[in-house]
């Protein structure tokens, strides 16, 4: 079997993940055949070993601004237990609180870089300026230092394992609020004043803005589009109704992931049940956002 650099697989690959799916209760292809990963839809030795031929580098950023620094901890204990276990990774932490990062043991090829950002008074502007930090950080440093590029949430933890199967061109994981809602209960933005509008009937998922990813080139575009449309609602006087996310949902719409992610890896809360759901992996954690954000 071989496989790309960017880890696109051969057809021989395609056709063993195809036949190894085990789950006929959930779509597992997109309409444009992009693979939708679930438990039971891949072979984590396999693709482990064929991951490991070559010696990838996965980049993962997070922000962790004013009291989100409570969340870190947690975050990279959990993440250092169950996050590429095996393979390389870099974390970038923007805080603006650097002397609040806690001491967390990384693992094996596991390294984790803090770089201090100003403080933000609007936790939308911090959400949105994740957009422009991340396509200078791609620009600037990743070029020879990472294969692959993740941009998770900070107030989350993992609780199973988060691996190769997640690489891919361009990633978007499906918000596990609307993984089974008819398409006309999408929160896009639906004003047409804002580069994010989205009409009504056109949509295929709604992605959650807590993680997404790909290879450095494809995030770089994305986060590049976002960040200039975002500028232009600005300038508008105008804010996206989820802010990034809804930019990042129009942003899907045009331009197709090429690996989406079920809600396995972008949970709800815990304790929350699912029929579809037989694995939680990473999951947001229960949070009073009065006492963590700079404002409600």
């Amino acid at each position: 079997m071989e496989i790309d650099k960017l880890g696109n697989p051969c057809f021989k690959f395609v056709l063993t993940l195809f036949l190894y799916n085990h789950r006929i209760d959930v779509a597992s292809v997109t309409s444009w055949l992009a693979p939708i990963i679930w438990e039971g839809t891949f072979d984590p030795t396999l693709i482990d070993f064929i991951y490991k031929q070559q010696n990838l580098t996965i980049a993962t950023t997070v922000f962790a601004l004013g009291k989100y620094t409570l969340f870190l901890k947690e975050f990279l204990e959990s993440a250092e237990q169950h996050y590429f276990v095996g393979f390389r990774v870099n974390y970038y932490l923007f805080t603006d609180l650097p002397e609040e990062v806690p001491e967390v043991k990384m693992g094996e090829n596991h390294s984790l870089t803090v770089r201090k950002v100003p403080s933000m008074n609007r936790w939308q502007d911090i959400s949105m300026g994740r957009m422009e930090i991340l396509e200078k950080l791609i620009e600037n440093e990743l070029a020879s230092e990472a294969d692959y590029i993740f941009c998770l949430d900070v107030d989350t933890k993992f609780y199973s394992r988060w691996g190769v199967e997640s690489l891919g061109r361009l990633v978007g994981v499906i918000h596990p609020w609307f993984f089974d809602a008819p398409r006309d209960q999408f929160t896009y933005e639906r004003r047409p004043e804002s580069q994010a509008y989205i009409p009504a009937g056109e949509g295929d998922y709604y992605f959650t803005g807590a993680a997404f990813g790909g290879s450095l080139e494809d995030v770089h575009h994305l986060t590049k589009t976002c960040r200039e449309q975002m500028n232009i609602d600005i300038a508008n006087s105008i804010e996206a109704i989820w802010h990034e996310e809804s930019h990042l949902n129009k942003y899907f719409l045009y331009n197709k992931p090429s690996k989406l992610l079920s809600p396995e890896y972008l949970w709800r809360d815990i304790n929350a049940g699912a029929a579809q759901i037989k694995v939680v992996r990473f999951s947001h954690v229960a949070k009073n956002n009065a006492e963590v954000r700079p404002n409600v």
